[in-house]
């Protein structure tokens, strides 16, 4: 079993920059691959990027690619998503997702932590 948490979020002005991190705990999840997801109010969760161990990442779009950066710190078992220049549309409670599959889907994630709130004010 794995157990994720997030922290970080809260209120941003656009074009400000934001800092989450989740930590995993439980069985080792170093060979795992780690994501985030994002979900809107009214919303389906959206993917927002993916980590694997040896630091691989991918992005859903090209705005995120030169937005946000994820990272993560094997040894301390924590994944990283810094968000700078936020929009209003990246208001969305944060998630962060870990299993065996290199995937865009959230279906195919394990695990999930409980989720943060980020906020941009316009």
């Amino acid at each position: 079993q794995v157990h994720l948490v997030e922290s970080g979020g809260g209120s941003v002005p656009a074009g400000g920059s934001v800092s989450l991190s989740c930590v995993a705990s439980g069985r080792i999840v170093n060979d795992y691959v780690m994501a985030w997801f994002r979900q809107a109010p009214g919303k389906e969760r959206e993917f927002v990027g993916r980590i694997r161990w040896h630091g691989e990442t991918t992005y859903a779009t090209d705005s995120m690619r030169g937005r946000f950066t994820i990272s993560r710190d094997n040894a301390k078992d924590t994944m990283y998503l810094q968000m700078y220049s936020v929009k209003p549309e990246d208001t969305a409670v944060y998630y962060c997702a870990a299993g065996t599959l290199s995937a865009t889907a959230a279906s195919l994630y394990d695990y999930w932590g409980q989720g943060t709130q980020v906020t941009v004010s316009s």
